[in-house]
């Protein structure tokens, strides 16, 4: 099975993926810890993907989403973005409305806290 083999399979078998430096529990990189910090304060399930640990994975990811940076959210097999652009969703509101319409489930006071942190 090659890279983009694995990664179509891991992006269509989980809701919710995030492919980052590290695991949600120990990110190794700022932008993965702040990507996996939201999704974990907010209560998603989700599925990490540590690409540190396998350099075809690392390389066809960047391929696979022709985006060029890690960390990289999915939902529903539908790329999201990197740490910038789920930052941005976040303090929106944007990130809210795709889990709600896409069936995900979050807690949104805790959503709404960290907006309120930040706003």
């Amino acid at each position: 099975m090659t890279a983009q083999d694995q990664i179509k399979d891991i992006v269509t078998k989980n809701d919710v993926v995030l492919f980052m430096k590290g695991t949600k529990m120990m990110p190794q990189c700022g932008f993965s810890s702040r990507v996996a910090g939201v999704l974990n304060y907010m209560g998603v399930e989700f599925a990490d993907v540590n690409v540190l640990e396998d350099a075809d994975i690392r390389q066809g990811i960047k391929d696979y989403s022709d985006w060029p940076t890690i960390p990289q959210l999915y939902v529903k097999g539908e790329f999201v973005g990197g740490c910038d652009i789920v930052t941005e969703m976040t303090l929106s509101g944007e990130l809210d409305q795709l889990f709600a319409d896409k069936g995900i489930s979050f807690d949104k006071e805790k959503a709404d806290q960290i907006r309120a942190a930040n706003g």
